[in-house]
């Protein structure tokens, strides 16, 4: 390989050409052929190959040495050595090296005679573009791994594909506006990021097959990034429009979610969460299967780094103990539902409903329109009170403090009459008062009162307390508690 790249780099394509096999070309026309794809396959490699170098044996026989690499190839002589499979058309074409012996002396190294064969092929695919005739020979010199032209239209290139993709994000914006029926306005509102990356990765990929080759390093970034841009690209794009179905299907049967909606629809609400959440795990696994089977990721140097296990174990080592266990909680939730959209629950004191369940938080809002943002793990692993477990139903508790005299059968009477009138009440069967304490100071009344959701529980007891403090203030102002001083007379004996 170190021959082959000099002889090319200075050249030489004719002493270049004695490392093809050329065995299945015609005798005669070897030696003109040779030089031709020589060339021809010097150009594809520039262009399409990051050479670990590192990664080829030093030995004649190419055999890797057991404590260098632990696989089944370890300490046995190798017969031949792929380098790189690439794909044209739907077609894989590789570049291979393979050992052959030679009469009386030592073997050698040589490209296969079907890399020789895919050589038109790959230069056809791969080879200079038109417009590079007209780059001046100053700016092919190599700088870095890549040509200065290279260096002068990659950011160029970065910065259109930019610019296209801000124009396509607008256009669709714009588009969304223009549509009338609210589920394609909401869809295309939501997407219109993503279809902007879709699009420049598509573009992108264009230029690379049809106007633009760059050097092999470039190229070996280039491509995979591509078609991961455009694959999650796509990816994020239907999970908008799976979320903006879903949103209008909520909508339009449930409505606004709350503690007054049935079990039934609380239910259904988190299920469309957990289907969701279903949805988005399918959605990576397939894209992470697509971009490993349009790719040889691990042929190149950088992916196969990324891709090994050690640096797979870092990753998943520092990103595992928050993110993977706040899914995994996520997914517990889902399945079990402690809660469920739209509950009433009480939470290190604060009561707010579940207003959305995502992968790793939980959104709560407060009765006064806060938010509070959860992670779930800690969520699931604090106690909490959810008053919308079983039934939505909540048993109002009105304490009031009253001096002694005040007549708990009076306040009884006129507590049952106050909600009974009330709409938040319900199931009158269920009202009970009762002195419930008492102490040198007054004595504790309570007054209990069922209503039919939290919300309304919370409103019908402000009201009922309101009403019973009017009733006393107006009709027994004495029963306000009330401050005592005892006096005590002392006798004085006379001697």
């Amino acid at each position: 390989m170190r021959n082959f790249i000099a002889f090319t780099e200075n050249g030489k394509f004719t002493d270049a050409a004695h490392y093809l096999n050329l065995a299945d070309l015609p005798e005669g026309s070897r030696a003109e052929d040779g030089k031709d794809l020589a060339r021809q396959l010097a150009l594809v490699i520039e262009r399409q190959l990051w050479i670990d170098w590192a990664g080829l044996s030093a030995r004649p026989d190419a055999m890797l040495e057991a404590g260098t690499a632990k696989n089944a190839l370890a300490g046995k002589p190798r017969r031949d050595i792929g380098l790189k499979l690439i794909e044209v058309d739907g077609q894989a074409y590789e570049i291979r090296l393979g050992r052959y012996k030679v009469p009386d002396a030592d073997p050698v190294w040589l490209f296969t005679p079907q890399t020789v064969q895919n050589i038109p092929v790959l230069y056809a695919a791969f080879g200079p573009r038109h417009f590079e005739t007209y780059i001046p020979e100053s700016l092919k010199t190599q700088m870095g791994g890549l040509r200065l032209w290279e260096w002068l239209l990659l950011p160029v290139m970065l910065a259109a594909l930019s610019g296209l993709g801000w124009v396509v994000s607008r256009i669709v914006g714009w588009a969304g506006r223009k549509v009338n029926r609210p589920l394609i306005r909401q869809a295309l509102d939501r997407s219109r990021i993503p279809l902007g990356f879709v699009v420049v990765a598509l573009t992108a990929q264009f230029m690379l097959k049809l106007g633009v080759s760059f050097s092999g390093p470039a190229t070996t970034i280039l491509r995979p990034f591509l078609l991961i841009v455009m694959v999650a690209g796509l990816g994020i794009t239907a999970l908008k429009i799976v979320d903006a179905v879903l949103d209008r299907i909520t909508r339009g049967v449930i409505g606004d979610i709350d503690d007054t909606r049935s079990l039934d629809q609380r239910e259904l609400y988190t299920s469309i969460y957990a289907i969701r959440r279903i949805i988005v795990l399918l959605m990576v696994s397939i894209a992470v299967i697509v971009v490993l089977a349009r790719l040889n990721l691990f042929d190149s140097l950088g992916m196969s780094l990324l891709a090994s296990a050690g640096v797979l174990t870092v990753l998943l080592g520092i990103a595992g103990q928050a993110v993977l266990g706040n899914i995994m909680a996520s997914l517990q939730i889902a399945l079990a539902k402690p809660i469920r959209i739209g509950d009433s629950i009480l939470f290190e004191g604060d009561w707010a409903y579940v207003e959305s369940i995502f992968y790793t938080f939980l959104r709560l809002r407060t009765w006064d329109e806060r938010r509070i943002i959860v992670p779930v793990k800690y969520f699931v692993s604090q106690p909490f009170e959810n008053w919308s477990v079983k039934d939505a139903r909540i048993l109002n508790t009105i304490t009031i403090f009253l001096d002694h005299r005040a007549d708990i059968l009076i306040l009884r009477d006129i507590f049952f009459d106050l909600a009974k009138s009330d709409d938040g009440v319900i199931e009158y069967d269920e009202l009970f008062a009762a002195v419930t304490a008492h102490s040198e100071a007054g004595q504790e009344m309570s007054f209990y009162a069922m209503s039919p959701d939290p919300s309304t529980a919370w409103a019908t007891a402000m009201r009922l307390r309101e009403n019973l403090l009017k009733h006393i203030r107006q009709e027994h102002p004495d029963w306000w508690p009330q401050d005592r001083l005892e006096l005590k007379r002392q006798q004085q004996r006379s001697v």
